[in-house]
């Protein structure tokens, strides 16, 4: 409801442009509710259109009207040909410099490859702190159909467009606001769709595609370990492409949730382990579990519930971390005590799925 009415104001912010100040000082209390009655209903039809929008694009996606991802095939050709001589992982001796490789899946603020300034110092510490055989991988877009930036979309660019610029130049700190919740609101929409049983699966594929084109360009050898670190709403994503990628890859998989908010839908069978960050005063990522049922202890067949059964669902607890801001996981406050626990992870001394506490 509060992104609805965000989105409403946002409407209503547009419709009377940054001039009209003096009209927006005439405004009378009933003349501010019809507007915000039809910012409103804009909203509702805006949502209906970039939800509508996305399924299309998945469509087109899927029947090969967009050209932009190659077929996975193309992605490893020579790891391909050296797969079929042998059904195993690569040997050790024939193994690139990397051994591993640590792909980041950004939350739902992303609105381009760059990431913000504190993401960019978070993901520059961990990167210096890894070993030199792990590459981290970065600067993925999370959100999008093909390999480029939101703005870059062929259907939407013009719409975007405007509201990248409303968002970078506009004399209203309001204005500036709102437009970044409306990203956000489409990227929320993309997570949602990524938690569908219908139209989820080729939503994943789309990013694990682009995931393994990125993998592809880093030099990438089929076999060797991926480690997907999504944070917020990349923690789905993260989930959503986890079989997907170990199916093109044929590598080991594993997932690591920075105040994830996922389903826990998605096929989890394949999953090497998942370990959760989760902070304790992170009120969105207890969320989680409540807005989908599949989390609930309720339902003891769900995937989720299934993968805590067989003992390879892992929590880690950072004690006062919330999930953005000033206690956030990006924070100067927080950020070091969760890097040592993605190298804890990383180097194998959190072994056993218990839940442990990061103080």
């Amino acid at each position: 409801m509060a992104v609805v009415l965000s989105l409403a104001l946002l409407s209503i912010a547009l419709i009377l442009g940054h001039s009209s100040a003096l009209l927006w000082a005439e405004l009378s209390w009933a003349d501010f509710l019809l507007l915000l009655q039809l910012g409103s209903l804009l909203v509702v039809l805006l949502v209906a259109i970039a939800g509508i929008y996305s399924l299309v694009s998945q469509f087109a996606f899927w029947e090969g009207w967009l050209k932009g991802l190659p077929r996975p095939a193309e992605f490893f050709a020579q790891a391909n040909h050296e797969l079929e001589q042998s059904s195993a992982y690569p040997a050790e001796d024939v193994s690139p410099s990397y051994r591993r490789y640590l792909v980041y899946l950004d939350g739902i603020h992303q609105v381009e490859r760059d990431h913000p300034p504190r993401i960019t110092e978070f993901l520059d510490t961990l990167q210096a702190g890894l070993p030199d055989d792990i590459c981290l991988v970065r600067g993925l877009e999370t959100y999008t159909v093909m390999p480029g930036a939101l703005i870059d979309d062929a259907g939407s660019a013009w719409f975007w467009q405007r509201v990248f610029a409303l968002q970078e130049h506009h004399p209203s700190l309001l204005v500036q606001l709102l437009c970044a919740v409306l990203v956000q609101g489409n990227n929320v929409i993309k997570v949602g769709i990524s938690s569908d049983r219908r139209y989820g699966p080729i939503l994943n594929y789309e990013l694990a595609l682009k995931i393994s084109l990125r993998l592809g360009e880093l030099g990438y050898d089929l076999g060797h370990e991926l480690v997907l670190l999504g944070y917020s709403g990349g923690g789905e994503m993260a989930l959503g492409v986890a079989d997907y990628l170990r199916r093109i890859c044929h590598a080991p998989v594993r997932i690591m949730t920075c105040c994830g908010v996922f389903s826990g839908n998605q096929v989890l069978e394949g999953v090497e382990r998942i370990h959760m960050l989760v902070g304790t005063k992170d009120p969105v990522a207890a969320l989680g579990p409540l807005a989908y049922p599949g989390r609930s202890p309720l339902l003891p067949l769900s995937n989720w519930n299934k993968a805590k059964r067989q003992g390879f669902v892992e929590q880690i607890r950072i004690s006062g971390m919330g999930h953005n801001g000033s206690i956030g996981p990006f924070a100067p406050t927080y950020r070091l005590k969760v890097i040592q626990a993605i190298l804890a992870i990383l180097e194998g001394s959190i072994a056993e799925p218990v839940q442990r506490d990061w103080s």
